[in-house]
């Protein structure tokens, strides 16, 4: 009888050791993917470039306004402040929208937040796009606080949707779509403002009333895909729900090692119900993940990207090219973007997430220095203009390629259900502070550093991939249970051994599976 025993546990061992079949992406998890990004990140990216191509003629729209209630021309002074507002208080929407989302996303859960925050998009279009005939500019400097207000909410439900949906060997893939849309965004943003499109005083309003167009387009599609199967289960409680959901994104009926995985997580932690900021902060079993976080969002946003835009246009007429060609040339970045990401997409499964985060860092780094040399040297040779625009584009690239879109990724991923509301609001709230500090106070490093601003970037992109490199594990193609496990010895938590790893698993098996095992040893009795 025991020898009987130990060769029935020397099979299960076996079949534990053997690789399980990865799933191909279905149609459902694409869809849930592409038709989520598109209706939230991509607006983000929408509205990081819309303003810049109708800049002027919504400053004149101010100026007649004004006029007209007061009769007389709209001083410099507050016109430039209307102006700043108008741009900068979107980070504030978006930071609202952030601190906002583990209130909404206990009632409504992470599809149905979703397909709320299309409310805030569809409300943003209409004040934007009829502002003008309204005759209020109240009404854009509102519109535009309304959709950062989406554009905070999505940037930290998305990525905890999609994270939750995908199995383990695409997640990084999976949660790539962010990061992919936001750059279409962008390019989306900066082809409609070409004049021969949308970027024309007649029609600038309708490159706002294009925002509602991607939310319907979500609002079609998302309630007829399954809510995060994760969620069903640990938080509603509702475990066959959660097995219909996970059928419907694998693509297979047998989808009880999935649940066991996350009936094995729930063991694992002391409190499924979501904990609050505050709890998040005081424990020390993901102080860890929530210090990487932290950086890593803050690099994000400090690594330089977003100051580069005030040199493109000024590099281009350097190298000669004549102002009315440079909406066009300007494309190519958003192009490098999009192409950066989307190669990010394809490649991070078999490169990883830590690999890619700490050569995208350290790429801009290298190129923001080289940056620095050739704009100093730039009135020298009359070729140098074109390596400074080279440089733009390269940095652009290897921001993408892991910076862009891999912090979403980790915050989803270093954390367990419980503290995944709570992490994605602190590393949603770093996101946008850390945007509005770069606008609020580059143009004060630019005065007084000039070219030698980006030197400031190149401490910033090296200092974060030197923490990447002493720190983070690598987390492709392993459970949350597992990551959290990587950070146990760091955080000086107990690491749990292969075997109370699978009495967790055992001790939750379905009722169904403990009959039929009672059942087979009293047999064998």
């Amino acid at each position: 009888m025991d020898k009987q025993d130990r060769q029935d546990d020397h099979k299960m061992n076996d079949s534990q050791k053997t690789p399980e079949k990865k799933q191909a992406l279905t149609t459902c998890l694409f869809s849930a993917a592409f038709f989520g990004a598109l209706g939230s990140s991509f607006l983000y990216g929408y509205n990081l470039s819309v303003v810049n191509a109708p800049a002027s003629y919504i400053k004149e729209f101010y100026n007649k306004t004004w006029m007209e209630r007061y009769g007389e021309p709209i001083p410099s002074e507050t016109s430039t402040l209307l102006w700043s507002i108008t741009v900068s208080i979107f980070a504030i929407g978006g930071l609202l929208g952030t601190l906002s989302v583990s209130l909404i996303i206990k009632v409504a859960g992470r599809k149905g937040t979703l397909l709320l925050n299309n409310c805030f998009a569809v409300t943003a279009a209409l004040l934007l796009s009829l502002g003008e005939m309204s005759r209020s500019f109240e009404m854009l400097i509102i519109g535009r606080i309304v959709i950062g207000v989406n554009s905070g909410i999505s940037l930290s439900v998305l990525p905890m949707y999609l994270g939750e949906i995908s199995p383990k060997h695409i997640r990084g893939s999976i949660g790539q779509f962010n990061s992919i849309l936001i750059c279409l965004g962008v390019f989306t943003g900066q082809v409609l403002g070409l004049p021969e499109l949308l970027g024309q005083e007649s029609r600038w309003n309708y490159l706002f009333s294009f925002l509602a167009f991607p939310a319907v387009l979500q609002l079609c599609v998302l309630p007829f895909l399954p809510e995060s199967p994760r969620y069903l289960l640990m938080e509603k409680k509702d475990e066959a729900g959660a097995e219909k959901a996970f059928q419907k994104f694998l693509g297979k009926t047998d989808v009880s090692q999935e649940l066991e995985e996350v009936h094995a997580e729930a063991r694992a932690q002391d409190n499924v119900n979501a904990v609050s900021v505050l709890q998040l902060l005081r424990s020390p079993a993901v102080r860890w993940q929530l210090i990487t976080i932290i950086i890593t969002m803050a690099c994000y946003q400090l690594c330089g990207l977003n100051a580069i835009w005030y040199y493109t246009n000024g590099i281009l007429r350097e190298a000669g090219f004549a102002e009315h060609l440079l909406p066009y040339v300007t494309l190519s970045t958003g192009g490098i973007e999009t192409l950066a990401a989307i190669f990010s997409g394809l490649v991070i499964e078999r490169i990883g997430r830590r690999p890619l985060l700490i050569f995208g860092f350290s790429s801009m780094a290298v190129f923001f220095s080289l940056l620095t040399i050739f704009l100093n040297f730039q009135d020298r040779v009359s070729w140098m203009p074109y390596l400074s625009y080279s440089c733009i584009l390269a940095v652009i690239a290897g921001f993408c390629s892991g910076p862009g879109g891999i912090p979403f990724i980790l915050t989803g991923e270093l954390f367990e259900q419980s503290y995944r509301p709570a992490a994605f609001m602190i590393a949603g709230t770093v996101n946008w502070l850390s945007n509005f500090a770069v606008g609020l106070l580059f143009p004060f490093i630019q005065e007084k550093l000039q070219s030698f601003a980006f030197l400031v970037f190149v401490a910033v992109c090296t200092l974060g991939s030197i923490y990447l490199c002493v720190v983070l594990p690598e987390t492709k193609n392993k459970t949350f249970m597992d990551i959290s496990q990587s950070f146990a010895k760091i955080n000086k938590m107990p690491e749990l051994s292969p075997g109370q790893e699978m009495e967790l698993v055992l001790s939750i098996a379905p009722e169904s599976e403990k009959a039929a095992d009672v059942q087979n040893t009293e047999i064998s009795l």
